[in-house]
């Protein structure tokens, strides 16, 4: 039974007209990576059973045996060699030459990495190959390889911490692995499992684990790539792709404590639209926003308030999700951020924060620091009505979350040659932040105890 990535699902219901022969001769040469294996989470796909039923005749007819987008034999269900990522296969080689570590002090983010790196390459006729960590070292690339023309690759941040007891722990790696799966479709790249990934990421983790540091606010970054490899100018989808991890040791973010940054409140440059890629952590959607920033910070601002359409929507801040706190009339302390569409990515930390205010919302774990009278919302804001807020006083606090910073807190906005006052506590976060900073850190590092929390 085939499986269809949610992208291709779609992309099925919009091309419902067209023949199933022209379709599957679409999928079968030029874009073979988007098709799921076998393995993938029910999460990432479904099966062809839950299409209307002409959908379903188009995506058994004709058939295709030995299929190389999936490694599977859609008349037999077999799987085939270099279907998934196969953990048991990996080859490890250490390096003669191990790097010294610079002092957590002076720990700078993304300039030293670890003494190894993971790679696992992938082919449209063999699939995945075997997964090696090798040490450190540059790439080689073709000069006209896809990745270097039409942009076709993707990556994920995650963290690994140290606990009291010198345990090291990831955070939520099967929503980092969700989500690349998910860009992973969008790119017609080979769908793999999940867990298989983590497992070696995992490994790495453990061959570089004298890089993962101890003190507070400090932690290993992890940065699993992928990225299109296949030579040859021309834009299709990437018959060789390689996916690789890198990770580099961080000291905090805020390393002098927290300073509330100022935004720039911009619709001239979008980030984002609605049925783009916004919604996918694709490296194209990253490039863009230099020139905005570099623009913002000369004007006096740390950030970029990214707004869409002409009511002047709020999206994202940065590279960040966005969270509101405001004050309703009865009493009630609402946290709203947008709701997650084509324009918002859906950051791990992001729905952190979302569980755990949902969980204290509905009583079921009361979070010391938030009042009872609270409520979640995922819904749409403008800037007009930010701006009322603020004036009507309504406004308590605005941050922004991800893997990096977790949170970091907003003091004012610029928008329409005005500054937008935030408020702020002393330290420089609001009340809710501080909160699901306490909260968040507490799982990170094990001082929580909690299913998020993963021992290596």
């Amino acid at each position: 039974m085939t499986r269809l990535t949610p992208y291709l699902t779609r992309v099925l219901k919009t091309q419902s007209s067209r023949s199933s022969t022209s379709l599957f001769h679409t999928r079968q040469t030029e874009i073979p990576p988007v098709a799921s294996s076998l393995k993938s989470s029910s999460s990432s796909c479904f099966s062809t059973s839950a299409l209307p039923k002409e959908k379903h005749a188009q995506t058994t007819s004709p058939p295709i045996v030995g299929s190389p987008v999936t490694g599977q034999d859609l008349m037999t269900g077999e799987i085939l060699a270099g279907a998934d990522i196969d953990p048991s296969a990996l080859e490890v080689e250490l390096t003669s030459s191990p790097k010294t570590i610079p002092p957590s002090n002076q720990l700078q983010f993304g300039r030293t990495f670890t003494d190894h790196m993971l790679t696992i390459p992938w082919n449209v006729q063999s699939g995945w190959g075997t997964p090696k960590i090798v040490p450190y070292a540059p790439l080689q690339l073709d000069p006209s390889s896809t990745v270097l023309h039409y942009a076709p690759t993707l990556f994920e941040g995650m963290k690994a911490y140290k606990d009291e007891k010198g345990q090291v722990r990831l955070f939520r790696p099967d929503k980092n692995m969700e989500r690349m799966t998910r860009s992973a479709a969008r790119l017609a790249f080979p769908d793999f499992t999940g867990d298989h990934l983590t497992t070696l990421i995992k490994k790495l983790v453990d061959v570089d684990s004298k890089w993962v540091p101890s003190e507070q606010g400090t932690s290993l970054y992890i940065r699993p790539t992928m990225i299109g490899t296949q030579a040859g100018l021309g834009v299709g989808a990437s018959t060789d792709v390689l996916l690789f991890v890198i990770a580099c040791p961080v000291g905090p973010y805020y390393s002098t404590g927290f300073k509330p940054v100022k935004l720039l409140a911009t619709a001239k440059d979008v980030r984002a639209w609605p049925g783009g890629t916004g919604g996918y952590k694709l490296g194209s959607n990253y490039a863009a926003g230099v020139v905005p920033q570099q623009a913002a910070a000369a004007l006096g601002y740390q950030q970029i308030l990214w707004l869409y359409g002409p009511e002047h929507q709020l999206t994202e801040v940065g590279t960040m999700n966005l969270f509101v706190v405001l004050s309703q009339p009865d009493g009630t302390t609402e946290l709203v951020t947008p709701p997650l569409e084509d324009m918002i990515l859906p950051g791990v930390t992001r729905d952190s924060v979302l569980a755990l205010a949902r969980a204290h919302e509905k009583g079921e774990a009361k979070l010391e620091g938030l009042p009872d009278k609270f409520k979640v919302s995922e819904r749409n804001l403008t800037m007009p009505q930010l701006r009322q807020a603020s004036k009507d006083e309504s406004l308590k606090e605005v941050f922004g979350s991800g893997t990096a910073a977790i949170v970091s807190p907003v003091s004012g906005i610029g928008y329409e040659s005005e500054l937008i006052d935030v408020p702020h506590g002393e330290d420089g976060l609001g009340d809710v932040a501080r909160v699901m900073l306490r909260e968040i850190v507490g799982r990170q590092t094990g001082r929580i105890e909690s299913e998020w929390s993963v021992v290596i």
